[in-house]
């Protein structure tokens, strides 16, 4: 590992379980990026802990405990001093941002996206009205909140390019401050994956706290699963996922050949065992981390255009997309039946990570877009000027309102 003696704190809006979320595998993967350079990296977070979280101190990584609207955050990073910080999604940089920039003024400032939480918002919104996603959906209370937070940091990191596109395109964000970085996979290992004959049965993966998985789930059960199961009686939907709550278990039909697994010890494992992948995404935003299981363990997948958005750009895919209850149900059979497509789509997939979501492509494109960025931040933030803006003083509301809290806080204290 090359020596660096620059500090990276990130602020997390969770503690990091790669096991449960997409979000937490492309934490780990950030992480490894910046270790791989020499960073001396401290993760804190005010969340609770998690029995499923990982064990950073394992992976040469402090873990430290955060409070929200209290100033023992400025003392603690009026000491530290980090070269980096990166907040985990625009919420945390509206907790401590304006605190960063107090204390560590020439700080560099990453805001990692994970997705556009707006974008999810908005398509939701969408869905629930029966109508197609427009700018009246777009631009919500939430959007305002998330581009405020991306203007005001040096760098936005954007895990899709279609979520890139639409930042500078719709949202006028300047392409300067927005940096595409999708999932970066490692080396990939040769392990053999499944044949067709080996495989059995569909899957469906996704943290159930996450609602685009749970409205998926619904959807498979009441409009998509009995179209299949007309065709193929004796197939089974296993559906796994982190956090099942108990509206979920309840689901759990075999006469139906619909069983809600929950935890998946090794998602990797089941999905490579699976034969279809299914995924009916109806809203949502970002990359599907079950889609990049998939194609890792070389399994197709039938997915809406929102799961496949991001995902193959001009590669061959290895997925068959549908966005009607009959047209999925039709592929999905049509694929779990015909061997010669089967193979030709499982082909693709195996393409997909070595072209397009390396990490030895995008962590070295990463950390030279920081050194550039770091090596003349004064230029880049007086470019701009937005930005600038929403941090002065009259916009802050973040600070006062948090600060209002901290008053109250002591005062209740006292009382007490």
């Amino acid at each position: 590992m090359p020596s660096n003696d620059k500090t990276l704190l990130v602020i997390g809006y969770v503690w990091p379980e790669p096991n449960s979320s997409a979000a937490g595998s492309r934490m780990l993967q950030l992480l490894s990026v910046f270790r791989s350079a020499g960073y001396q990296i401290v993760y804190g977070s005010a969340a609770e802990s998690s029995q499923h979280a990982v064990d950073l101190a394992g992976l040469g990584v402090e873990a430290v405990t955060l409070s929200l609207n209290c100033a023992s955050f400025d003392d603690y990073i009026r000491h530290l001093q980090p070269d980096v910080v990166m907040f985990d999604r625009f919420m945390m940089e509206e907790q401590f941002g304006w605190r960063v920039e107090q204390h560590c003024p020439n700080a560099l400032r990453i805001l990692d996206s994970e997705d556009l939480h707006f974008l999810r918002h908005a398509r939701h919104l969408a869905l629930k009205q029966g109508e197609r996603l427009s700018n009246t959906h777009l631009y919500n209370e939430l959007a305002k909140r998330e581009i405020a937070a991306i203007l005001r940091c040096d760098i936005t990191l954007v895990i899709s390019e279609f979520e890139w596109a639409l930042l500078r395109d719709v949202f006028n964000i300047p392409a300067e401050i927005l940096h595409y970085c999708p999932f970066m996979q490692g080396q990939v290992s040769a392990s053999q994956t499944l044949a067709y004959e080996q495989r059995g049965h569909f899957i469906s993966i996704g943290n159930f706290r996450h609602a685009p998985n749970w409205d998926a789930v619904l959807y498979l059960k009441e409009s998509i699963w009995p179209l299949i199961r007309q065709q193929l009686p004796h197939a089974e939907l296993h559906v796994y996922g982190a956090y099942p709550p108990p509206k979920a278990t309840a689901l759990h039909n075999p006469k139906q050949g619909f069983l809600v697994k929950g935890w998946a010890t090794d998602a990797l494992s089941v999905v490579g065992q699976a034969r279809v992948m299914l995924a009916p995404l109806r809203f949502g935003a970002g990359l599907k981390g079950k889609l990049i299981d998939a194609a890792l363990c070389q399994t197709p997948a039938v997915t809406s255009s929102i799961g496949a958005e991001g995902m193959y750009a001009e590669l061959p895919p290895g997925l068959l997309v549908a966005d009607d209850a009959q047209a999925f149900a039709a592929q999905a059979v049509g694929l779990y039946q015909h061997k010669n497509q089967w193979q030709a789509l499982s082909e693709c997939a195996g393409q997909l990570l070595p072209a397009r979501f390396s990490k030895a492509e995008h962590g070295p494109r990463l950390l030279a877009c920081i050194a550039q960025v770091s090596d003349n931040l004064a230029t880049c933030r007086q470019a701009n000027f937005f930005g600038s803006m929403l941090r002065h003083h009259s916009l802050k509301s973040t600070q006062y309102m948090a600060q209002w809290i901290e008053a109250k806080n002591r005062l209740k204290a006292l009382q007490s």
